[in-house]
């Protein structure tokens, strides 16, 4: 079986960290998948996808990381096409897919891990996360 869903959301900051989890977590419920993959896909070339701890400082922390991996300003060669070539490499370095198994019907995240998109090209009114939910259905 296969599930497939897409959240929207929108960012209000050149740099954010949105939380995704309880999104997440509603569409793996309303699958009904007793045992499979949750597969996340962001489909933008400035976004970036993590799985982490959910904590103030932390995601700060992720942010000056990131910007410390590709800085802005840095006589980047796309920058003449639309100054945004940190942004890019962020998401190339670090990715915009990740897989979750799902255990009895729930995400098997770690304790501290929660679903983040992070914004490194904002502010943008419409961004999505792709949701494909595969697996046994507690009927099967």
């Amino acid at each position: 079986m296969i599930e497939t869903y897409e959240i929207e959301f929108g960012t209000s900051k050149k740099n954010e960290v949105k939380n995704l989890t309880q999104e997440v977590k509603k569409r793996v419920k309303k699958s009904d998948v007793e045992d499979g993959l949750c597969l996340l896909f962001a489909p933008h070339a400035t976004g970036v996808l993590i799985l982490n701890e959910n904590e103030r400082g932390i995601k700060k922390d992720y942010l000056k990381g990131l910007k410390e991996i590709a800085p802005e300003n840095n006589d980047w060669d796309h920058d003449m096409i639309d100054n945004n070539a940190h942004a890019h490499i962020k998401s190339a370095f670090v990715g915009t897919d990740r897989t979750i198994p799902i255990s009895n019907g729930k995400l098997d995240l770690g304790r501290w891990q929660d679903i983040f998109f992070i914004e490194t090209d904002g502010p943008r009114n419409r961004r999505r996360l792709i949701v494909k939910i595969l697996g046994k259905r507690k009927e099967d």
